[in-house]
């Protein structure tokens, strides 16, 4: 598993998704109205169907109103 953590300075609503590096979904971890303050959300290593995904490289996208952010990260099972 991997932690995320995020600060919303103002409240937003909040999609963070998880995709492979061949930009497929792999799980939509929040997709809802949150409010201001700081977040830390644990994604376990599966996909949205409960199958656990392979170790590697992948990314996750935070989008907020209008602001998108999307990093890099290392799953290792």
């Amino acid at each position: 598993a991997t932690t995320i953590s995020y600060q919303l300075p103002v409240s937003s609503e909040i999609e963070l998704t998880i995709y492979n590096l061949l930009g497929q979904q792999i799980q939509k971890l929040v997709n809802t109205r949150q409010t201001a303050g700081s977040y830390q959300i644990l994604w376990d290593g599966r996909d949205d169907a409960g199958r656990e995904v392979a170790s590697g490289i992948y990314l996750y996208q935070l989008k907020a109103g209008k602001f998108v952010s999307t990093r890099k990260m290392l799953l290792i099972q």
